[in-house]
C-alpha cells in the first residue's frame, strides 16, 4: 500500500463556492427558500402608525417631543385615514425610522418610494 500525498485544494472564494452550489437545481431551490424565510423574519408587519411607534417602544408624548408638537397632534395623526406623504415621513422619522419608504408590489416586482424626497424643508 503506497501512501500517495493528498492533492492540496487551492483557496476558493466563498462567492465562487456559493455560485457553484447555486448551479445545482436542488440546492438552488433550498437556498431560495432560506433567503425567503430570512427576508420574512427581517420584516415587521404593522397595520397602524401606532404599531410602528410601539415597535420602537415610544409613547405619543415621545413622538410629539421629536416632532415639536403636542401629544394630541400625534394622536390625530395616528387616527387619520388620509395623510400627506410629508407628514407620514416626519412621523416615521420621529419614531426613529431610518430611510422611510413605501413599498408596493407591481407585477411581482417590489417597487420602493423613498419618502425622504418628500421633506417639508426647502
Amino acid at each position: 500500500m503506497t501512501d500517495q500525498p493528498k492533492e492540496r485544494q487551492s483557496f476558493r472564494r466563498g462567492n465562487e463556492r456559493i455560485a457553484q452550489l447555486a448551479a445545482n437545481p436542488a440546492i438552488a431551490e433550498q437556498v431560495e427558500q432560506v433567503r425567503a424565510a430570512t427576508a420574512a423574519v427581517d420584516r415587521l408587519y404593522v397595520q397602524t402608525l401606532a404599531e410602528i411607534r410601539k415597535a420602537g417602544q415610544m409613547t405619543q408624548t415621545d413622538v410629539a417631543a421629536a416632532l415639536g408638537v403636542a401629544q394630541a397632534a400625534v394622536s390625530k395623526i395616528e387616527h387619520r385615514h388620509d395623510l400627506l406623504l410629508s407628514t407620514l415621513r416626519e412621523y416615521l422619522t420621529a419614531t426613529g425610522a431610518q430611510h422611510p419608504r413605501i413599498v408596493v408590489e407591481k407585477d411581482g416586482v417590489e417597487v420602493s418610494l423613498d419618502l425622504d424626497t418628500f421633506t417639508s424643508k426647502a
